[in-house]
């Protein structure tokens, strides 16, 4: 695994834009809520710091999840840009207001992916 690592540093720089891939599980009957803090605040101050939105969906079947991507101009930019966001007091403020009756999200998935060389997101 190590050296599967190693080799996708190589192929793909540091320094390139990444995509991150996040997965939540919503608390039941907490999804509504969920999108409404995302449509109303959190994809604005996602912005604000830096992360650019690529786009959001809802999966389909019985437990439903909200899945989107963001990008971030290099890992080490990721890192600080998710500091930032869990500091900002628009944040803080929205995460409270919306979780008045229980929290919204139950796990959160996450995963950094690096663009291949056909893909058409680079």
């Amino acid at each position: 695994m190590k050296i599967l690592t190693f080799l996708a540093l190589m192929v793909s720089p540091l320094a390139a834009e990444v995509y991150e891939l996040r997965t939540y599980h919503a608390n039941e009957g907490k999804m509504e809520g969920l999108l409404a803090r995302f449509r109303d605040h959190t994809t604005k101050i996602f912005e604000s710091h830096g992360m650019k939105n690529i786009g959001y969906w809802l999966s389909e079947g019985d437990d439903p999840k909200l899945i989107y991507i963001i990008s971030h101009k290099d890992r080490e930019t990721a890192k600080k840009n998710w500091k930032a966001f869990v500091a900002d007091p628009k944040w803080k403020s929205a995460q409270k207001a919306s979780e008045v009756n229980g929290r919204l999200v139950k796990k959160v998935e996450k995963v950094f992916l690096t663009p291949t060389d056909f893909s058409k997101l680079k």
